[in-house]
């Protein structure tokens, strides 16, 4: 892409009443067989986004990627569709979820960093990334995705599981039907209504935190972990309940020594959310002795 096309479509996109552009990457870049040299949209791709928007208010990015790209023109779009890889059928796919026929109810299944050097596998060490000699060491453990991020405190573009959709919902009370960790496990019921005017998804996320333990801990252990969640349909004015349940296997860490999982006992934390950077509410959980998972 050159200068010459990137004025050409701003030129087709000034005064029209929305300007759709469809960027991304293609097999040349996305492959199992190496490692991205960044997370920069091959060529002028971010170029003309920009131009584009400058003369168009309503610009609309469908970006067809297999992972999370840096977006510096973000404040300047009206709105970002992250459509992946979605074969023949995108244009007729994409006019469906533009036009409404269809509801964007898909979450970001991966974070999205808001830079390369913010994502966990970074490091100033080139065997850690990308590679040294045809070999990788995997330094990160179980700080990955939005375990690295939470506990480590680094913003994100795009938080794990974020989405939006064309209608607004509204969140009731989280309840818990037992404060006390037993084998049985805890049932947590989040009531939903759908408070806007057409159709619509939401999802619900329960993660555990450790809070306090009467026991050290012999790893590093994240912020937050995900354990259930819930995805409801629901109709402008229906009201539904999100019901999610934990087992004490849900608290536990894998101990090495041990060769088991295992929740030490203590205080923990069920953390309703919409998403990793999006929590609604703190349920608290008592595992008053260690649980163990059986030899």
């Amino acid at each position: 892409m050159g200068q010459q096309d990137i004025d050409d479509a701003v030129r087709l996109a000034a005064g029209k009443d929305a300007a759709i552009l469809f960027v991304g990457r293609q097999e040349e870049w996305d492959s199992e067989g190496h490692d991205l040299p960044d997370m920069v949209l091959p060529g002028a791709q971010n170029a003309l986004i920009a131009a584009v928007a400058a003369v168009n208010p309503n610009t609309i990015v469908v970006l067809q990627t297999g992972g999370p790209v840096e977006m510096p023109w973000l404040d300047r779009v009206t709105s970002v569709i992250q459509f992946w890889y979605p074969g023949q059928e995108v244009g007729h796919a994409v006019a469906d979820v533009l036009s409404g026929v269809a509801y964007p109810g898909g979450r970001l299944p991966q974070t999205f960093p808001l830079r390369m050097k913010d994502n966990s596998a970074w490091s100033d060490d080139t065997l850690t990334y990308p590679g040294k000699g045809g070999h990788v060491r995997y330094d990160e453990g179980v700080f990955v995705g939005y375990r690295h991020h939470d506990s480590f405190n680094v913003p994100t573009l795009f938080p794990f599981g974020f989405g939006l959709g064309y209608t607004e919902f509204d969140w009731g009370d989280a309840k818990a039907d037992a404060g006390v960790m037993t084998e049985a496990g805890i049932a947590v019921t989040v009531p939903l209504a759908n408070t806007g005017k057409t159709d619509g998804v939401e999802v619900v996320q329960l993660y555990v935190r450790p809070d306090t333990m009467k026991a050290d801990v012999p790893v590093a252990r994240p912020e937050k972990e995900l354990r259930a969640f819930a995805r409801l349909k629901l109709k402008p004015g229906e009201r539904g309940t999100a019901e999610l349940r934990v087992l004490p296997r849900d608290l536990a860490y894998f101990n090495i020594g041990r060769q088991r999982w295992v929740a030490p006992a203590g205080r923990y934390e069920l953390v309703v959310a919409a998403d990793a950077g999006d929590i609604r509410q703190r349920l608290p959980v008592d595992l008053q002795a260690e649980w163990s998972e059986p030899a």
